[in-house]
């Protein structure tokens, strides 16, 4: 199934970001997606997605970079034409108390969390017709972490949260809508360790799936969620609850 539509997913090629391109272009979208090392995983994503009979681009850049960032932006329009949806996805987790935390580790998080996530919106929206659907990728440590050492990490997030808010009234002229999904402790590699561990803490008992998370943006990214726009939705087996 081809809808005719585009998007583009920044931090595309594991975990949650790959859950997402797979469902998006089970949803019908040619994906682009961008990757900073395991290129391997990278090919091997658009390998996936063109078996199943779409159209998938890796595209390697940094979201640390903003020239990265806006590249990726064009590479996508000129290889597939348009632009309708954009999934910011890509962060760094740097956990320490603040006794003993980094400023490299400070900056790179916000770097990427904060500043990639607002830089990666503004060169999406500029390729993007009415109607577009911008989505990002939060963590419910926005409401509450309940870990030490996860201050910066949450900081960043809770800025993200923030920012949709906000950006909402922006992009509304243009009914272009934007999103916050908040997971929970949820399966992936990078996250692995730290989601078994706070697992006794969801009232639902389990770790989400990224299956789970690809859903909710799935649903955000099609003409159901229209009339949704400046939230931010938690997903975490009633973490926060």
């Amino acid at each position: 199934m081809n809808n005719g539509k585009v998007a583009l997913v920044f931090g595309g090629s594991r975990g949650i970001g790959a859950a997402i391109v797979q469902r998006l272009a089970r949803d019908g979208h040619a994906v682009a997606f961008t990757y900073v090392s395991r290129e391997d995983r990278a090919r091997a994503l658009v390998a996936t997605v063109e078996q199943d009979g779409s159209r998938a681009l890796a595209i390697h850049a940094d979201s640390a970079d903003p020239a990265a960032i806006t590249a990726a932006v064009d590479e996508t329009v000129n290889a597939f034409g348009r632009l309708d949806v954009v999934v910011v996805n890509a962060g760094v987790l740097r956990l320490g108390n603040i006794d003993g935390y980094q400023l490299e580790d400070l900056d790179q998080t916000l770097a990427v969390n904060v500043r990639g996530v607002f830089l990666a919106i503004q060169a999406a929206v500029a390729r993007m017709g009415e109607g577009g659907r911008v989505i990002t990728i939060g963590s419910n440590t926005a409401v509450r972490s309940g870990h030490v050492g996860s201050s910066v990490y949450a900081m960043s997030k809770a800025a993200v949260a923030t920012m949709v808010q906000n950006l909402a009234l922006d992009l509304a002229p243009r009914q272009i809508t934007i999103n916050n999904i908040q997971p929970g402790p949820t399966l992936t590699d990078m996250t692995a360790e730290l989601a078994e561990a706070t697992r006794k803490f969801v009232p639902l008992n389990r770790l989400g799936q990224p299956d789970e998370i690809a859903s909710l943006a799935s649903w955000l990214a099609g003409k159901q969620a229209g009339y949704m726009t400046g939230s931010s939705l938690t997903i975490d087996g009633g973490f926060v609850a």
